[in-house]
């Protein structure tokens, strides 16, 4: 069984910068690919960045250059995190922590709200 805990989030104004984490421990075979989606009411979660465990990353076009996505391992924990720089209103969502064996087979993290504003 992985366990997911988030951390980070918050509230900023446009142009700010914010940090996420989350920190998965279980089965290291599940970890294989980590990330980070988000959702806002009455929209579908959508992919924001993902890295699996050769580094190879990907990026939505709205946060390519500005979010950065890494990972790091200490024993059995494995932990990634979203580095969120020059932040725009539309960014305001909740986020995210995704891990799984394969693209698109996750588990989830709780949750974790990011609000900026103008």
């Amino acid at each position: 069984q992985v366990q997911l805990v988030e951390s980070g989030g918050g509230s900023v104004q446009a142009g700010g910068s914010l940090r996420l984490s989350c920190a998965a421990a279980g089965l290291t075979y599940y970890m294989q690919v980590m990330g980070w989606f988000r959702q806002v009411p009455g929209k579908e979660r959508e992919e924001v960045a993902i890295i699996d465990s050769g580094g190879i990353t990907n990026y939505a076009d709205s946060v390519n250059g500005r979010f950065t996505v890494s990972r790091s391992r200490d024993n059995d924990r494995e932990s990634v995190y979203l580095q969120m720089t020059s932040l725009k209103p539309e960014d305001t969502a909740k986020y995210y922590c995704a891990v799984g064996p394969s693209r698109g087979n996750y588990l989830w993290g709780q949750g974790t709200q990011v609000t900026v504003s103008s």
